[in-house]
């Protein structure tokens, strides 16, 4: 369905009596990702490490500084804006903080109507019926119409985030860490509701989130991103069954668990972990500290190190 091939982002330093750009923050080196319609990509990684910008260029909300982003044999990074309308339907947003998201001012029939005004000839009544339609898809009733966010709690809120999201029927969504600013329970409950969204409407997820146990449940295709550069990518299984880089291993032993019993056990991978990336370092990084290329394992399954394609 979309296909982004070589995507760079650098932002220029800037210095000097004449405010010259002196060096380039390559906040996105090189990315390379495919999304098939139904499915739910998790881009993993942690704060700085570029999963966010990638969002944001596949939204059209940053500008990339090379590389494209096809989608139905167009590349969407070089159409003008206004020609643009029918990807930007098509792709929507669920952000990571709900109510920072709503705007406090509006009531909940203004916000969800917003997106349906924007892309969608209906009149004033037909609108209603379609944002009632929307609340009930996201389990709320006709009374929640002419609240205001600050009523809501705070799965409520990102249900609404959801309805928002979906009210113009879009093929792919970008959820940059949906539920982080939800309390373990909300959480488990608007992951699974998510997720029957997605089987009614054939809906795709970019799934952005430094959280591998969140990701487990949620992704079926895995992209773990560091410095910028894919440094791992698999199936589910291929991930969490048989991680191989180095930065993938230290994620996944950073995984909390709750069974006390285990705790001394988690500790001794966690050292091991950390002891394997000082002795193999330079089997996954350059001298300069930048990240190989990626290496064919399996069919579904590329390691970036030594020996892998620029």
């Amino acid at each position: 369905m979309i296909k982004i091939e070589n995507l760079k982002v650098h932002y220029p330093i800037r210095g000097g009596f004449f405010n010259t750009i002196k060096s380039y923050v390559h906040a996105v080196d090189g990315v390379e990702l495919e999304i098939e319609a139904g499915k739910t990509y998790g881009l993993i990684g942690e704060s700085g490490s570029g999963k966010t910008t990638v969002g944001k260029v596949v939204l059209g909300l940053e500008t990339a500084t090379t590389g494209s982003i096809m989608y139905k044999g167009e590349d969407v990074t070089k159409k003008a804006a206004r020609k643009k309308l029918a990807y930007n339907k098509d792709v929507q947003m669920i952000f990571q903080d709900a109510m920072s998201s709503l705007n406090p001012r509006k009531r909940i029939i203004d916000i969800i109507s917003e997106p349906i005004n924007n892309f969608d000839n209906l009149n004033e009544e037909q609108t209603r019926e379609r944002v009632l339609e929307l609340l009930s898809i996201v389990g709320m009733g006709e009374d929640a119409l002419y609240k205001y966010p600050f009523e809501f709690s705070g799965g409520q809120r990102q249900r609404i985030g959801v309805a928002r999201a979906i009210a113009c029927n879009p093929r792919l969504i970008v959820a940059d860490e949906p539920v982080s600013a939800l309390d373990l329970s909300v959480q488990a409950q608007v992951l699974n509701f998510m997720k029957k969204i997605q089987r009614d409407f054939n809906i795709s997820y970019l799934f952005i989130s430094h959280d591998l146990g969140v990701v487990k449940h949620m992704c079926d295709y895995i992209y773990i991103m560091y410095r910028g550069r894919i440094v791992e990518r698999g199936t589910r299984e291929d991930i969490y069954n048989n991680p191989q880089h180095i930065y993938t291993k230290r994620l996944i032993a950073a995984i909390p668990s709750t069974n006390i019993e285990k705790a001394k056990e988690i500790s001794k991978i966690r050292k091991e972990v950390e002891k394997e990336y000082q002795e193999h370092y330079n089997d996954y990084f350059d001298a300069d500290g930048k990240v190989y290329g990626l290496k064919k394992l399996t069919d579904t399954h590329y390691v970036a190190m030594k020996g892998g394609e620029s």
